[in-house]
């Protein structure tokens, strides 16, 4: 069976959640320490998806790809800080499905979106340690524009840096 990339419903974020965890524990074990991962769960990381929904679906867009009906990636998009600019706020393929092409496909459809809501510029935060990640960026157009900050992952805080990259705009925000 094929991928399917479609438009995420309620029923999802729980699904979503628990992806998101498995991708983050996957792809931060080198460099977030263990204890700090471990704070947060499965069931809590779905359930802070819930929550976020309740109050973002009218401004933010989340995408799943789908493979028989089970959950292997999600996008999360929605308006920047900065006047102009779209972000793309998550982007997580399980680990058991990493190498499929899943990744690029969600994020072609993700700056189709982002272009079609007219945004010009666009931007990401990922972790200044997850080479992995910043290499998917960067061969996907994407340049780290000097911008970066501290947040927490547990008790850990760890240092991110930003991405961004222009696309055509179809549309004003």
């Amino acid at each position: 069976m094929g991928i399917t990339i479609r438009t995420a419903h309620e029923r999802d974020l729980t699904d979503v959640g628990t992806l998101h965890h498995r991708s983050r524990t996957a792809a931060y074990a080198d460099i977030v320490p263990a204890d700090a991962l471990a704070t947060v769960s499965p069931s809590s990381m779905a359930a802070y998806w819930v929550e976020r929904w309740k109050y973002e679906r009218d401004d933010y867009q989340m995408t799943v790809a789908t493979d028989a009906d089970e959950i292997v990636g999600f996008t999360y998009l929605g308006p920047g800080v900065e006047p102009g600019t779209g972000m793309l706020c998550a982007i997580h393929v399980d680990p058991a499905a990493q190498g499929r092409g899943i990744g690029r496909a969600l994020m072609d459809d993700a700056l189709d979106k982002l272009a079609a809501g007219g945004w010009r510029r666009v931007v990401l935060w990922v972790l200044a340690g997850n080479t992995h990640a910043r290499r998917f960026y960067e061969r996907g157009g994407w340049s780290a524009d000097g911008g970066e900050r501290d947040e927490f992952i547990g008790p850990a805080l760890v240092r991110q840096v930003r991405y961004a990259r222009t696309i055509q705009s179809t549309s004003s925000p």
